[in-house]
């Protein structure tokens, strides 16, 4: 029904869902399924064609899209009870697949909304949501994201430092089995490729998903904002024709920046805590304390002529907070002031 919708999209000319929706809708009833099944077909038909018109408008060299995964998706029609999701199949003939332990004891929170279930061959996931009132912010934590490590740094001038190394050697690891695979079938290939990417990715996002726990948990419990640096073009230094090496290049395009990021996004908006984006300028060049330009040194350290040798990332972490400040405004501990004594005068003394 998805690549129907998607032929009569592509006819047509439509992308809107409304367009697509009086075009396709009666043409799908040839299909012995519920209503609603025929709406979510048509509803994923529209967002595909929609990224295929804006790859074209891109000069991108694309085929003409379809699905090629089985997979049923709805909004409707589906009931968890007992233990058990219920899956409509026609009027009144209904699937019962069983779930486990843990997805249901997270559904059974009341504050929980289920809104769609996807399901595929060998997999079944379930999207909900909740009303989560905004907490407010009483302090900041800067998060500096890096290759090998996670470093942050909050007002109370409490930082940590999170190793991500393994991840690195991980994709290297796999990059490196990749590119001695040497059939000349493109379609085997393929195959063997995507079954060692799925394995990657499982191994990188449970590590990736730990260490932002952590961060979300700690910002939690001191009820500090989060803020983190905007690093979106960043793929731009490394591409072909830069001067740099293919390993060098393929060492920090398979960087997981944005993964983390949204992970910790999400898991923060999920508990009430504001996210905030500064841009990325000088942000690690730039000493923290002072404002000067530092030079590099070994061992990812920086030399500040008025402060000496200091660490990269904790420095670049302490600027992205400060940064935050303007989204909350709080005071350092380095910006305390000290009250002078004042001394008493003649007649509070009872000097005459």
């Amino acid at each position: 029904m998805v690549n129907h919708s998607i032929q009569v999209g592509l006819k047509e000319n439509v992308t809107s869902l409304k367009s697509l929706s009086l075009k396709s809708y009666r043409q799908l009833s040839s299909y012995d399924a519920p209503s609603y099944y025929k709406l979510c077909a048509i509803s994923k038909a529209v967002g595909i064609l929609k990224n295929y018109r804006k790859a074209k408008r891109k000069n991108l060299k694309v085929q003409t899209p379809c699905a090629r995964k089985l997979m049923l998706t709805t909004c409707y029609g589906f009931k968890i009870e007992n233990g058990k999701l219920r899956i409509p199949i026609k009027p009144h003939v209904y699937e019962y697949i069983p779930l486990n332990r843990h997805t249901q004891k997270v559904l059974s929170e009341p504050s929980l909304t289920v809104g769609s279930i996807t399901l595929t061959d060998s997999t079944i996931s379930i999207s909900f949501s909740k009303e989560t009132a905004e907490i407010e912010p009483a302090g900041l934590m800067g998060v500096d994201r890096n290759l090998d490590n996670l470093t942050t740094c909050d007002d109370k001038g409490c930082i940590e430092q999170f190793d991500l190394s393994k991840t690195t050697k991980i994709k290297q690891t796999y990059r490196n089995i990749k590119s001695h695979f040497k059939r000349n079938d493109v379609r085997v290939r393929r195959r063997i490729f995507r079954k060692y990417g799925v394995k990657q990715k499982n191994k990188v996002s449970q590590i990736l998903h730990n260490v932002s726990k952590k961060v979300v948990n700690k910002a939690l419990e001191n009820k500090q904002a989060i803020v983190m640096e905007n690093i979106k073009e960043i793929r731009k230094l490394y591409r072909r024709g830069n001067g740099q090496g293919s390993f060098y290049r393929g060492i920090f395009n398979s960087w997981s920046f944005r993964e983390l990021q949204r992970q910790i996004e999400y898991k923060a908006k999920w508990e009430g805590l504001p996210v905030f984006y500064v841009p990325a300028r000088n942000t690690s060049k730039k000493c923290s304390i002072c404002g000067s330009t530092m030079k590099p040194e070994e061992n990812r350290s920086l030399r500040c002529p008025t402060h000496g040798i200091v660490d990269r990332d904790v420095n670049a972490s302490q600027n992205i907070m400060k940064l935050g400040m303007r989204f909350v405004p709080v005071t350092l501990l380095s910006e305390g002031m000290v009250a002078e004594p004042q001394r008493q005068s003649a007649d509070s003394i009872g000097v005459r």
